[in-house]
């Protein structure tokens, strides 16, 4: 069944606003021997002189770019997420060395980009969008990874060839109109033992209680369900996890997340109450992050 699916979703790159982008792909530098940074900005240095220009209108064929940043070259992606602000919170408190993990979300790699340096067994990223594989496609051809990038979602991971040791699920729980499922499917990827690393957006309360917009959320359109921290915990050992550890609470933050030049229409400014920025335009509480580790 996976591999028919894959085969299916290998076609969307052929997509009439995908194929264009794939093709630049094709205009890129051959042969690369330069440098490779794995800190804050994934940088990657010593592009012949005559490779930028080709490299820069490369990466602009490729907007929108969200997370990141990148610096190929001269070229700087200045993504609408700062990453790094995430990644270097979440770091800490993971240990990824000779583990198979997974990215569920993955966007363009950022993470696991990152990861490599804590040499894991094996660095899967699951994202059904082919924007964000051509994105990835484009940063590895320097980078020349072993990452596997599926065109896969959560959903499939009880379906997939192997169980993971870490599996990232970060700002996906809330697009899923069944959270409690789409954490049972996390459990069933992991091997016995495994550890989940999770954020999810969070509404303050003492009760197991959650916000359920009605048809957006800080003007996202696909917002299910914000919970209560006592809701997310009543979540996750429905799902049977155990162990599970609050790391830390982050409102989010113009300095984390912002319009730039690699983006197109709004951000975060554009999501928040003018007069008020803890409310989102729509009147609910500003954007506020939970960071989990639980166990299988």
């Amino acid at each position: 069944m996976l591999e028919a699916l894959r085969k299916e979703r290998l076609l969307w790159l052929e997509w009439k606003d995908i194929a264009p982008m794939r093709e630049a792909l094709k205009t890129l530098p051959k042969e690369f021997n330069g440098d490779i940074s794995l800190g804050d900005t994934i940088s990657i240095d010593g592009l012949h002189v005559s490779d930028e220009a080709v490299v820069e209108a490369c990466a602009k064929a490729l907007k929108p770019w969200r997370k990141g940043p990148f610096k190929i070259g001269s070229t700087f992606i200045d993504t609408e997420w700062q990453s790094f602000i995430k990644y270097n919170l979440l770091e800490p408190h993971f240990n990824l060395e000779g583990k198979v993990v997974g990215d569920i979300g993955c966007n363009n790699g950022y993470y696991l980009f990152r990861m490599l340096s804590q040499k894991p067994k094996k660095l899967v990223g699951f994202d059904p969008s082919a924007l964000y594989k051509t994105q990835f496609d484009f940063i590895n051809h320097f980078i020349q990874s072993d990452i596997v990038y599926e065109l896969l979602g959560v959903e499939h991971l009880p379906l997939y060839e192997h169980r993971f040791d870490t599996l990232f699920c970060l700002g996906v729980l809330y697009h899923r109109s069944d959270p409690i499922q789409t954490l049972k499917s996390l459990y069933q990827g992991l091997n016995p033992g495994g550890e989940l690393i999770l954020d999810t957006f969070m509404i303050e309360g003492d009760m197991p209680l959650v916000l359920s917009p009605q048809k957006s959320y800080s003007k996202i359109p696909n917002v299910y369900f914000v919970p209560t921290i006592p809701a997310l915990f009543g979540w996750l050992e429905r799902a049977k996890f155990k162990e599970i550890t609050l790391l830390e609470i982050k409102k989010t933050d113009t300095e984390e997340q912002r319009k730039t030049e690699w983006i197109f229409g709004e951000s975060l400014n554009n999501f928040l109450d003018p007069n008020n920025n803890a409310l989102t335009i729509e009147g609910f509480p500003a954007p506020k992050r939970v960071y989990i580790k639980a166990k299988r």
